[in-house]
């Protein structure tokens, strides 16, 4: 099983496979941007929960403060991917959402992880602005 978490402010690193993105990563292969939004932690947060529990095949495991972690199962074979989402504390305006998105097996994910993040972020920015 892998290790899930926040270790000095820290995700874990992404394994040398490609089926992985971090926005804490230091490579260009495994770097995603973080999601950065204008509103409450506490805001973004309950918009990110009810985006998650919308989500097909999606299961919340872990909700803390400052760190969400969720299962995320593909349709057709079931694999699954975990995901995690850390809200550092700041002291601005501005939320930052780091997020690691990992799937458990295989090698390649065919770009699955990073779509994915993609449409969170995405979803999460529509929502802000309503």
């Amino acid at each position: 099983m892998p290790k899930f978490g926040i270790d000095n402010g820290q995700l874990m690193q992404c394994p040398e496979t490609p089926n992985c993105v971090n926005s804490q990563a230091t490579d260009e292969k495994h770097f995603i941007q973080p999601i950065i939004l204008i509103c409450t932690q506490q805001e973004a947060k309950n918009r990110l929960l009810k985006i998650l529990k919308a989500w097909k095949r999606t299961k919340i495991i872990v909700v803390q403060d400052n760190y969400i972690r969720t299962e995320f199962k593909s349709k057709l074979f079931r694999f699954v991917d975990d995901v995690e989402f850390y809200f550092p504390a700041r002291e601005t305006e501005e939320v930052i959402i780091h997020i690691r998105s990992a799937s458990r097996f295989g090698h390649s994910d065919l770009g699955v992880n990073r779509k994915r993040i993609e449409e969170i972020r995405s979803k999460l920015k529509t929502n802000i602005q309503q």
